[in-house]
């Protein structure tokens, strides 16, 4: 089908370049359900707010919506302190600090209701404060896993975060004792010789592990389960690291 032309009439061109602008719009609309607007001013919250010459962003810790709500407004306040306190700047900007389930809420907010950064802050605050009301108790912190983006330190002060806001607080031995219990196998067997020392030891020792798996310098326990179940089967021609990614000997 051959396209529509323009007309050569300056102010029929201009009427039509309107039409077909609106008809593009309708046509976004309705392939996202008439519900979302992708003009700029309606995709960011605070269009008018420009960051101070010379302002480098610094590196926020990212709060996923999980944990001190207030922490994290502390923790935001004290790396915008380049802002110098000014209202805009930090409600603008206060998004650079989230993640997750914290981010969608953001991106949701009407702003208009935020006057100051103290508005922003009680709301922030008052939404995320069910994260101080349910405490962990010592079976929760069994089930507090490794997650795969982050390293074993990451991991360890996540889990240690977690294992302070237990009431009553639980001893070092103790402590110890239910990291091990949340490891992975693989780590678990590969430490299990640091059963005894202090937990930042064990976290050091989870990291050197860690570097051994990455290097191939240890193996991990799916390859070791793999190598025994292709020796029973007959298949122990593989190497391990070919029975991770599940080698057969035809």
């Amino acid at each position: 089908m051959e396209a529509e032309k323009p007309p050569k009439n300056p102010e029929q061109e201009e009427m039509f370049r309107k039409v077909k602008s609106l008809e593009k719009s309708f046509r976004n609309m309705q392939g996202l359900g008439g519900q979302v607007s992708m003009a700029y001013k309606d995709l960011c919250l605070f269009p008018e707010v420009q960051l101070p010459a010379g302002f480098k962003m610094p590196k926020f810790d990212l709060y996923d919506g999980h944990g001190d709500p207030v922490m994290q407004l502390r923790g935001f306040c004290s790396k915008m302190r380049g802002a110098g306190g000014r209202d805009e700047l930090l409600m603008a900007y206060f998004s650079q600090s989230l993640s997750g389930s914290a981010l969608e809420w953001y991106t949701r907010q009407d702003h208009s209701r935020w006057y100051t950064w103290d508005d922003l802050a009680q709301t922030f605050a008052c939404h995320f404060h069910y994260n101080l009301e349910i405490v962990p108790d010592r079976l929760s912190l069994t089930k507090i896993e490794k997650k795969p983006e982050e390293s074993f330190r990451e991991y360890g002060f996540r889990w240690r975060e977690q294992a302070a806001r237990v009431d009553p607080p639980t001893k070092e031995s103790e402590m110890v004792d239910y990291f091990f219990q949340a490891l992975e196998p693989t780590y678990f067997s590969h430490l299990v010789s640091a059963i005894g020392k202090s937990f930042n030891e064990v976290v050091k020792m989870g990291g050197m592990v860690e570097e051994g798996l990455k290097s191939n310098k240890i193996m991990s326990y799916s390859a070791i389960k793999a190598t025994t179940q292709a020796i029973q089967n007959g298949t122990g021609g593989c190497t391990w690291k070919e029975q991770e990614r599940g080698c057969r000997n035809d």
